[in-house]
């Protein structure tokens, strides 16, 4: 009897490979020879799954931004200021898992410079992830919890470039974006708007 191969399962290895080979030496690191030795295949079994490395990588960063999605839905349930510090929270580098999508996520913006697919895909991405934070900020300055005069879309902002800045210097200058540091910048943020 021929054996069953689970090709859902192929592919999802390959992308779990390719992803630990970006995350230990950036895009570069991951070429189709050593993701089909790493993964155990022949260079070009790959091919079956993946017709090129651009559709692979493209998979890798969906789960990316799959992870990030499911790491945004922390804030579910909550609403207002303490939706906001929760999400705020979970975006940030603060540990391993998060550092290691970081990595990979900044192989994504630099991919996507000269991809216009990926780069569509993650400004659709942005696009939910600043609504969510509009919606969070919006809440809190109708509940009376955030004080500051400062517009929403500027808040908005302010965090999308805190959180980016982080993921950056968490993987180039980490001795700049500590943990300890990431958490401080977010506490006199959330400071500011809080009070009048």
């Amino acid at each position: 009897m021929p054996k069953v191969i689970d090709h859902d399962e192929r592919r999802a290895h390959i992308v779990e490979v390719t992803w630990g080979l970006i995350m230990r030496g950036g895009l570069e690191a991951a070429t189709m020879r050593e993701i089909a030795e790493a993964a155990g295949f022949a260079n070009g079994a790959l091919k079956r799954y993946f017709p090129s490395k651009d559709v692979l990588v493209e998979a890798t960063f969906e789960r990316a931004l799959a992870q990030l999605d499911t790491q945004v839905d922390v804030s579910a349930g909550q609403s207002g200021l303490e939706a906001l510090r929760a999400l705020c929270d979970v975006t940030m580098p603060l540990d391993a898992k998060r550092v290691t999508a970081g990595r990979v996520l900044l192989a994504f913006w630099e991919m996507s410079l000269s991809n216009k697919r990926l780069h569509d895909r993650y400004l659709t991405h942005l696009k939910a992830w600043r609504g969510l934070l509009a919606t969070h900020i919006r809440r809190a300055r109708a509940e009376g919890d955030i004080r500051t005069s400062i517009p929403d879309a500027q808040l908005v902002d302010e965090l999308v470039l805190l959180h980016a800045g982080a993921n950056v210097m968490s993987l180039v200058g980490a001795r700049y974006s500590t943990r300890k540091l990431q958490k401080a910048h977010l506490d006199t943020f959330f400071e500011r708007i809080t009070t009048a």
